[in-house]
C-alpha cells in the first residue's frame, strides 16, 4: 500500500505516536474527501450571504418590520456559532462522518421548509434550524480535513482549495441571490440548498469512512452551549433594540446585563461543573489559538457588515436592481479566490501571521476606500476599485487564519479548536452587524433620502476598516510567528490523490 508523503506522523508524546495522530486511514480517498469538504463548505458559506439582496423582497413578502428582518440574519448566525462548539466536541466523541451526514439532513429540511415558510416566525425558524445543522456539519469537516491533510505542502494546499471554496460560496452567494430573487423569486434563496445538501450527503457517504468508534460514557455539555447560544442572543437582541432604547434605558441595561450573567454562567460551567466541557478553557493559553480567534471575530464582524452595506447602497441609493447588485459582487468574489490562491503559493515561503498581517492591511485599505462613498457616486468610481483591493486581502486571510488556529493542537481537540474558530466567525458576524448597523442607523437617522443612507452606510463601512486595523495588531502582538513548510515538507501534488495499491 502506498501512503502519500508527509502524512504518517501526527503529534507526540513522550517520543511515542499520539492516539489518533496518524492523518489518513487505510481506504481513505484524500482527493474525493477534499471535494466533499468543499461542498459542504461552499453550501454553508452560500447560505450566509445568499439572503442579503433578496431581504428587501422577504420583508414585502412576510411582512417583516425593519428591525425584524434583522432576525433573518441573526437568527442563523446566533445558532450557528454558539452551537458550533457542541456540534466540535460531538465530531471529536461520535465521529465526523456521523455528525455530517445528520448536520446535511437537518440543514436540507430546513432549508426547504424556509421556502415555505407562511410568515416571518416560520422563516426565522427555519433560518435557526439551518443554523443547528451547520453547526454539527461545519466543525466535523474542518476537522476531517486537518485529520486527511496533517503536514506539509498537501496542508497548504488543501486549506488553500478549503479557503477558496469558502470565500467563493459567501461571494457569489450575493450574485445567486440577486438572480434567484429577481427571476424566481425569494423563496429560492432557501431552496438552492436542498440540492446541495443532497449532493453532499451522498459524497460524504461514500467518501468517509465511519472509522472505529469514539462513543463515551457521559452526556454532551447541552448546559453549556444553551448558556452560550442564550448569552450572545441576548446580546445581539440588546444591541439591535438600542435603535427604540437608548444605552442607558432600563429594557438596554437590563437585557445586556442578562446576556452577561448567562456569558459568566458558561464560563463558570465550563471550568466548574461540566464533567466535559464544551470547549477546554486551556486552550486559549496557545497564543495561536487564542489570537486567530480574536483575528477572526473581528475580521467576520468587518466583513459581514461591509457586506451588508454595499449592498444596501447599491440598491438604495444608487437605485441598482437585486440581479445586477448580484453581478456587481462578482469583482469582490474574485477577488477573494485571487487572494485565496495567492495565499497558497506564499504560504510556502512566508509564515502564516505576515499573511495575516498583510491580508489584514489589505482588506481595511479597500474598506476605507469604500467609505468615501458619495449619494451620487456609480459602482464604477465608488465601489469597483475598493472591492477588488479589500477582496484580495481577505482571500489572503482566510487560509492562513484556519491553518494557525489548529497549529499545536491535539489531534482529539482539533474537531473543537475548528468549531471555535468557526463559532468566532459567525459570532463576529452577528454583533458586527448589530454594533456597526446600530451605528450607521444612528448616523442616518429617520431620514430615507440617499444623502442620509449615504451616510450611514459610509460610517459603517469605515468603521470596518477600523475592525480590520485593530485585528492586525491582534496578529502583530498575540500570534507567535510560525514558519512555512520546510523543503521536506513540500511534497508534490499527489499528496492530494487517493491512497493506491
Amino acid at each position: 500500500m502506498r501512503t502519500p508523503l508527509g502524512t504518517s506522523i501526527g503529534p507526540r508524546t513522550g517520543g511515542r505516536s499520539t492516539a489518533g495522530s496518524v492523518g489518513i486511514e487505510p481506504g481513505a480517498r484524500p482527493g474525493i474527501i477534499l471535494a466533499a469538504v468543499a461542498v459542504v463548505q461552499f453550501m454553508v458559506s452560500l447560505d450566509l450571504s445568499v439572503v442579503n439582496v433578496g431581504l428587501p423582497q422577504i420583508a414585502a413578502g412576510l411582512g417583516f418590520s425593519a428591525v425584524g428582518l434583522t432576525w433573518v440574519i441573526h437568527a442563523y448566525a446566533l445558532t450557528f456559532g454558539g452551537l458550533l462548539l457542541l456540534g466540535g466536541k460531538a465530531a471529536d466523541r461520535y465521529g465526523r462522518r456521523r455528525l455530517l451526514l445528520l448536520g446535511l439532513g437537518l440543514f436540507g429540511l430546513a432549508s426547504l421548509a424556509g421556502g415555505f415558510a407562511q410568515e416571518p416566525g416560520h422563516l426565522v425558524a427555519a433560518r435557526a434550524v439551518q443554523g443547528v445543522g451547520a453547526a454539527a456539519l461545519a466543525p466535523a469537516a474542518l476537522a476531517l480535513l486537518a485529520a486527511t491533510f496533517p503536514a506539509g505542502r498537501a496542508r497548504v494546499r488543501a486549506y488553500g482549495i478549503w479557503s477558496a471554496v469558502n470565500a467563493a460560496g459567501a461571494a457569489f452567494g450575493v450574485l445567486i441571490g440577486g438572480l434567484l430573487t429577481e427571476y424566481a423569486g425569494w423563496r429560492w434563496v432557501m431552496f438552492v440548498n436542498v440540492p446541495m445538501a443532497v449532493i453532499s450527503l451522498f459524497m460524504v457517504w461514500w467518501s468517509v469512512s465511519a472509522g472505529p468508534s469514539t462513543v463515551r460514557r457521559g452526556r454532551p455539555d447541552v448546559l453549556g452551549a444553551v448558556l452560550a447560544t442564550a448569552g450572545m442572543t441576548l446580546l445581539v437582541f440588546g444591541i439591535v433594540r438600542t435603535d427604540q432604547y437608548s444605552w442607558t434605558s432600563p429594557v438596554t441595561v437590563t437585557t445586556l446585563a442578562a446576556a452577561a450573567a448567562l456569558l459568566i454562567a458558561f464560563i463558570r460551567v465550563e471550568r466548574v461543573t461540566a464533567r466535559e466541557p464544551l470547549i477546554r478553557l486551556g486552550l486559549f493559553a496557545n497564543h495561536s489559538v487564542a489570537g486567530a480567534n480574536a483575528y477572526n471575530i473581528l475580521v467576520g464582524a468587518a466583513i459581514t457588515a461591509a457586506s451588508y452595506f454595499a449592498s444596501l447602497y447599491l440598491q438604495r441609493v444608487l437605485g441598482v436592481g437585486p440581479a445586477l447588485t448580484g453581478i456587481e459582487f462578482l469583482p469582490f468574489a474574485l477577488g477573494v479566490i485571487v487572494g485565496s490562491v495567492l495565499a497558497v503559493k506564499l504560504g510556502y515561503r512566508l509564515a502564516p501571521r505576515t499573511l495575516l498581517v498583510v491580508g489584514g492591511l489589505l482588506t481595511a485599505a479597500g474598506l476605507a476606500w469604500m467609505g468615501m462613498i458619495s449619494a451620487d457616486g456609480s459602482f464604477a468610481t465608488d465601489v469597483l476599485g475598493p472591492s477588488i483591493v479589500a477582496s484580495i486581502g481577505f482571500g489572503l486571510c482566510l487560509g492562513p487564519v484556519v491553518s494557525t488556529a489548529t497549529t499545536g493542537v491535539a489531534s482529539h481537540e482539533t474537531g473543537t479548536a475548528s468549531a471555535l474558530l468557526n463559532s468566532s466567525r459567525q459570532i463576529g458576524a452577528s454583533l458586527g452587524l448589530a454594533v456597526l448597523g446600530t451605528a450607521a442607523h444612528n448616523r442616518t437617522g429617520e431620514a430615507v433620502t440617499p444623502e442620509a443612507l449615504n451616510d450611514g452606510y459610509a460610517l459603517g463601512l469605515t468603521l470596518s476598516a477600523a475592525l480590520l486595523v485593530a485585528a492586525v495588531l491582534i496578529a502583530l502582538t498575540v500570534l507567535r510567528g510560525t514558519r512555512p513548510p520546510s523543503p521536506a515538507e513540500q511534497t508534490d501534488d499527489r499528496d492530494l490523490l487517493p491512497v493506491q495499491d
